[in-house]
């Protein structure tokens, strides 16, 4: 699919489109349910989940879209809303079933939702649309389900700042030495298939933020909040190659409102 922005070049994801981008998902669902839920990782701990816990507090009907094994969802019905979980991996949909807790599981892609219009009071996607190509039928459905009024916890690895490529340089060139953040190619869209442990594979998307913003504001997504937390203390103590990275910003929360 040609992209209708100048210098956008055909998705290197095209290629996966046909089951396999969701089939690398069903593969290694296993990495992310025991790496990143029930308490293995200290920024979902101490940083995620305690800001989707206060987003999406009051709201009566919830939809978790792409909740994987469903820690989001479980956290949500807690607080004692009605809350229903999508994703597209079968994996992950059986083990969220597995684990219970309160909320209902659908199968389902994102740019396909199973539900009438405005169904929901919130949606959350939370570190879910890096691996979503194309985005605009997804962002669409989201708008399509949420009432007039609704809200979009939109959870995003930094679009600027964790740009693939980014990352310390070390220049030994100045006296004393000094270190730099380096952005990677912040405005070429890209999409690749990382190993992110061995012999696990898993599709990613960068896009500029400006694509998000736009996305949603075409569709009625109004933004009224912006966070970038710092990277909380956990992470921190057990990454010291970020340590000294601390005012640089792993997260971008985007809190949307449905016109």
């Amino acid at each position: 699919m040609m992209s209708d922005e100048p210098g956008q070049k055909p998705s290197a994801l095209d290629g996966l489109r046909e089951g396999g981008a969701d089939a690398l998902w069903e593969t290694h669902a296993d990495w992310w349910q025991d790496e990143f839920t029930d308490g293995a990782d200290p920024e979902y701990e101490e940083q995620i989940l305690p800001l989707a816990a206060q987003l999406l507090q009051g709201h009566e009907r919830i939809l978790d879209l792409g909740a994987g094994e469903g820690q989001i969802a479980r956290l949500a019905s807690r607080a004692g809303s009605s809350v229903v979980g999508v994703d597209p991996t079968w994996a992950q949909m059986a083990e969220a079933h597995n684990r219970g807790g309160g909320p209902a599981y659908a199968q389902a892609p994102a740019s396909s939702l199973p539900f009438p219009d405005a169904s929901f009071d919130a949606v959350v996607a939370c570190l879910v649309f890096e691996h979503i190509d194309p985005l605009e039928p997804a962002v669409e459905e989201v708008a399509r389900v949420l009432r007039p009024g609704g809200r979009f916890a939109f959870f995003l690895n930094h679009p600027l700042l964790q740009t693939p490529g980014s990352g310390w340089v070390d220049d030994h060139i100045m006296e004393p030495p000094e270190q730099y953040w380096r952005i990677g190619e912040y405005l070429q869209e890209s999409a690749n298939v990382e190993e992110v442990r061995k012999d696990v594979f898993i599709p990613f998307v960068h896009r500029p933020l400006h694509r998000y913003i736009n996305t949603l504001a075409a569709n009625d997504l109004l933004v009224r909040e912006f966070h970038e937390p710092p990277p909380p203390p956990g992470f921190l103590d057990q990454s010291p190659w970020y340590s000294a990275a601390w005012a640089i910003p792993r997260l971008l929360v985007l809190v949307c409102e449905r016109a």
